[in-house]
């Protein structure tokens, strides 16, 4: 369980932020009801896991629209893991992730199920309206405590370095997309142990994320995942 929380924490910090304010935000898609399919493959191109988005709800309010995220995450067989929700807080200036809504719904109550208490913390993750080679991003953190059986674990995931490397074309199943590439450093540390993961993101406007590879420490490709439907 703890290894799909890092999975989530680390795909949320690219996978679209969708919002229905005109104007809100330049890179992601307007419209209530847009969904989002994403394939993750291993080194060798193996499918892994597949996550479908949808926006399932949209309230504005004054200058600040909130969106509802839902996250339906199967395995390589096609079987759920995890069915959860998440908000996106979107001004004119870019959008925001709010980490406490992460904990919601089903991904609360397996918790439950399995007699486990979870407190959440962190900072939002942001990403601008306004987009250019060389700029430096906001670093983001999440925490997660654990207490289970007299037991107490605590998962930390940092994202730091996060700079907008360059613009580049690149073609997927879904399609040909102009990108911005976003480079960051996702650290987790579990029980101690620290790991670093460098990562790569394409970002186009009106969808989001097309593409996001994860290496290790030494470079080597870990992880792509790719969208390969996308709907309005």
């Amino acid at each position: 369980m703890r290894n799909l929380f890092i999975v989530l924490i680390i795909s949320l910090l690219y996978i679209p932020k969708v919002v229905s304010q005109i104007n809100c935000s330049r890179y992601y898609p307007l419209e209530e009801g847009t969904s989002f399919e994403y394939t993750s493959t291993n080194k060798k191109g193996k499918i892994e896991s597949t996550a479908n988005y949808m926006v399932s709800k949209v309230n504005n309010s004054a200058n600040t629209t909130v969106a509802e995220m839902t996250i339906n995450l199967s395995d390589k067989k096609g079987k759920e893991i995890i069915q959860s929700s998440y908000n996106i807080t979107c001004t004119g200036s870019g959008v925001k992730i709010d980490f406490q809504s992460l904990m919601a719904g089903d991904m609360i109550k397996q918790y439950h199920e399995m007699d486990i208490d979870v407190a959440l913390t962190g900072t939002d993750i942001e990403l601008p309206n306004e987009l250019s080679i060389g700029q430096e991003l906001t670093n983001a953190n999440v925490t997660m405590n654990i207490s289970m059986a007299g037991m107490n674990m605590k998962t930390i995931v940092n994202m730091i370095n996060r700079k907008v490397e360059k613009k580049e074309n690149i073609t997927t199943i879904s399609g040909s997309y102009e990108c911005f590439v976003i480079y960051s450093e996702n650290e987790s540390q579990v029980m101690g142990i620290k790991r670093t993961y460098p990562s790569r993101l394409w970002l186009t406007e009106g969808i989001g994320m097309v593409k996001q590879e994860s290496y290790k420490s030494n470079g080597d490709l870990i992880s792509t995942t790719t969208l390969t439907k996308f709907n309005k």
